[in-house]
């Protein structure tokens, strides 16, 4: 089976744990939210590794750049999700420190990924 070049990257891997990680944590946020906090975070998590996905397959490296920043954007809003689901007490603290791991890990790789492609432009 053929590997996609977005598959051979840390960050996607990563990003897709991410889901995951949402996914879990989401499903014992309480039904009330299910139109609400939870599908809001489960789709700004898929968002991240999607548009990395995405961005693999352009063609400019200028259009890769803005692509990683879309999913640097998403990480960033489900954080913002998350910190309200603490606040809440949607979610617990060691919940809250795992996922926020996560995405500090993944938007660290996101901005190296980014300026990497920047750099490429010029």
């Amino acid at each position: 089976m053929h590997v996609y070049s977005f598959e051979k990257l840390d960050v996607w891997k990563e990003a897709i744990q991410l889901a995951v990680s949402t996914y879990q944590t989401t499903g014992a946020l309480p039904s009330a939210e299910k139109f609400g906090l939870i599908s809001q975070m489960r789709r700004a998590s898929v968002s991240v590794s999607s548009n990395i996905a995405e961005g693999t397959a352009r063609s400019t490296y200028k259009d890769k750049a803005k692509f990683i920043t879309i999913s640097y954007s998403s990480a960033l809003e489900l954080l913002n999700q998350l910190i309200i689901s603490k606040n809440l007490e949607f979610i617990d603290e060691e919940q809250y420190a795992k996922l926020w791991l996560e995405i500090e890990s993944i938007t660290n790789k996101l901005n190296a990924l980014r300026n990497h492609y920047l750099k490429t432009t010029t």
